[in-house]
């Protein structure tokens, strides 16, 4: 990753945004809707950022906001990149590092994922405690620059414990039921068949996607805090006998977007500092 496009970057994002980031947020598939609960935002279309890639998926709108959430400073993500866009590893991840340079200390990576554990359900919120990088590809290959993070970075916590522990209790005090899950991350675009998804589950798999593991090994390297949230939008290939679409993802995301919307800003308003 090249330090001075970061810079770069972030440089130029500085002289638009009025205050400095706290939290970072990535909204996937069907969940940007968050971004729109965002007070005296500032809107950055991901285009006129030196080096952003362009979302290209439906359900992500390709631009940063900036602004107050529950009396915290955010900056979220209205959309993502995957690698099966055609983009590289870094420039998934590049959005990341830029957020870093701002200076956030926490970030909340969200998604929509197929269920793999069969006591899970559509419309199930899920705590991220793990994942599993079924990519074939990692963020940090190549030459390691020292001032982005060291070169063999530790992952044994990569999903915060603390924050794990603050999402569970934020749940309880609102009354939503959450699951708690390993993540595993697939390439894309296809979804998984009936015999990998089987595999999956052996191996220890809660839920599936196409996403969020590159962000969170970036985030890692880096020394943010992570919180990963997933929105369980289908259950995967030959759980339930029916053919998976990328309508359904929204459909699902849609129809809990109040309890996830409750549940991530209650998160954030009792956030505990470092």
């Amino acid at each position: 990753m090249n330090y001075n496009a970061v810079k770069q970057a972030s440089t130029y994002l500085q002289t638009e945004l009025e205050e400095k980031p706290e939290i970072g947020l990535i909204l996937g598939s069907g969940l940007g809707v968050l971004a729109e609960e965002i007070e005296n935002p500032v809107t950055i279309p991901y285009k006129d950022i030196p080096d952003f890639p362009e979302s290209t998926v439906a359900g992500h709108k390709g631009q940063l906001v900036a602004g107050q959430l529950k009396g915290k400073q955010v900056i979220a993500m209205q959309g993502r990149f995957h690698y099966y866009e055609g983009y590289s590893m870094k420039q998934i991840t590049f959005p990341v590092r830029v957020l870093k340079e701002l200076g956030i200390d926490s970030i909340m990576v969200t998604n929509a994922a197929g269920g793999i554990n069969e006591n899970f359900q559509a419309g199930d919120l899920m705590i991220i405690t793990d994942h599993i990088n079924n990519m074939g590809d990692s963020p940090l290959i190549g030459k390691n620059d020292d001032r982005l993070g060291v070169r063999f970075p530790d992952m044994s916590n990569v999903y915060d414990q603390s924050l794990i522990a603050h999402a569970e209790e934020c749940a309880k005090q609102i009354h939503i039921n959450v699951q708690k899950g390993i993540y595993v991350g697939n390439t894309g675009p296809a979804y998984e068949t009936p015999a990998e998804v089987r595999m999956l589950r052996t191996l220890g798999g809660d839920a599936v996607g196409m996403s969020t593991v590159p962000e969170v090994m970036v985030a890692g390297h880096a020394g943010i805090r992570v919180l990963g949230i997933s929105c369980i939008s289908n259950m995967a290939a030959g759980i339930l006998d029916q053919p998976l679409t990328h309508d359904e993802v929204i459909e699902t995301t849609e129809q809990v977007k109040e309890s996830f919307l409750k549940f991530v800003k209650q998160v954030i308003e009792t956030l505990p500092q470092r």
